[in-house]
Formats: C-alpha cells, structure tokens, sequence
C-alpha cells in the first residue's frame, strides 16, 4: 500500500463513519417504535411471549455490532492523523491534513496557504514520500 493510498482511506472511512451513526440512529428510532399489539385472540402457545422482547435484543445485538464497526473505524482514522502528526515538517502535515482529513482541493489548500499550486504539489510530493505506513500494512 503506497502513503497516498493510506492516507486516502479517511474520505471512505468518514462516509462509513457517518453511515453507521446514521444506523445506529435509525436502530434507536425503531427501538423506541416498537410496542406489542393487544389482541383478545388467543395466541400459538409454542409462539415466543414477547416479540417486542425480541425485536429489541435484535435491534440490540446489531446496534453492539455497528459500533464495533465504529470504534474500529475511529480508531483507523486516529491513526492516520497520528502517521500524519509524525512528520517534523509544519508545511507537510498541514497539507496533508487539508487534503486527506478536511478533504480539500489542492486549488483550496494553496489558496488557504498562499502558495502557488506548482508549489502545494510539491509538498504533497515531498511529505508523502515521509509518511511512515505502519509496518503491519507494508
């Protein structure tokens, strides 16, 4: 795995961030719509006593489930900003910081810097030729 390709992970990781929140959130909304209906019919015996019971230890066991997935993708995302934290160069951290954690253009970044394009695709050159890919990814 080249240092871009790393690097470039947290724009999908921020997306799959969101999208578990958002199940996580949804999980909850349907956690709190579920209510037993009450009938005067008489129920299969065999049957389970409570499917609101049910239907929340699922809602449960997945929501447990995604933020597993969560924490996993937090912590990736950490990591990432501490390789980026690593390098002693202050132009290099922050343009690879506005590139691949605020998700700027190159155009952005050199307009937010002062700098000429030319010069803000040297050091993404240089700076991500200095990024230390973690050994267990190499």
């Amino acid at each position: 795995m080249t240092a871009k390709e790393y690097l470039s992970q947290t724009f999908h990781l921020d997306h799959r961030i969101d999208s578990k929140i958002d199940q996580i959130a949804s999980l909850n909304a349907l956690a709190t719509k579920c209510t037993s209906a009450i009938t005067g019919m008489p129920h299969n015996p065999s049957s389970s006593q409570s499917t609101m019971a049910d239907a929340v230890c699922k809602i449960i066991d997945l929501q447990e489930l995604l933020k597993k997935d969560l924490s996993a993708l937090v912590d990736l995302k950490r990591e990432i900003m501490g390789v980026i934290n690593a390098l002693e160069n202050d132009e290099d951290k922050t343009v690879l910081e506005k590139r691949y954690l605020c998700f700027q253009t190159f155009e952005q970044i050199a307009v937010d810097m002062g700098f000429s394009i030319d010069n803000i695709f040297k050091i993404h050159c240089r700076a991500l030729k200095r990024i230390a890919i973690p050994q267990t990814l190499q």
